[in-house]
């Protein structure tokens, strides 16, 4: 018989629940765009009427590697997001302005 996930949780040690949602939360803060997408709660099909493209334009943009930073961003903010591009550096992080206004 399957076991709910918060009766296994209850006996699971602090620190492990600690652990746990650390690496929940590092996962869900680096994935690819159709994770994203999918994190987000919307398809294919959603989000291509939302950038007034095909669905077949966003299968194709989720499968490349390289892409402009301008459709990057307007697919971000079909998904209700915001995109930033941060250099960094073992001093420190700078975040690069020239893209804001894309």
């Amino acid at each position: 018989m399957a076991k709910k996930f918060s009766e296994l949780e209850a006996r699971m040690s602090p620190e492990r629940r600690t652990r746990i949602a650390e690496e929940v939360k590092k996962a869900l803060a680096e994935m690819p765009l159709n994770e994203l997408r999918n994190a987000r709660g919307l398809s294919q099909k959603v989000l291509a009427e939302a950038l007034h493209i095909q669905q077949p334009a966003i299968a194709k943009m989720e499968k490349r590697t390289d892409m402009y930073i301008s459709t990057l961003r307007s697919h971000v903010e079909a998904m209700g997001g915001e995109l930033e591009v941060i250099a960094r550096f073992p001093d420190g992080d700078v975040r690069i302005a020239n893209f804001s206004q894309i």
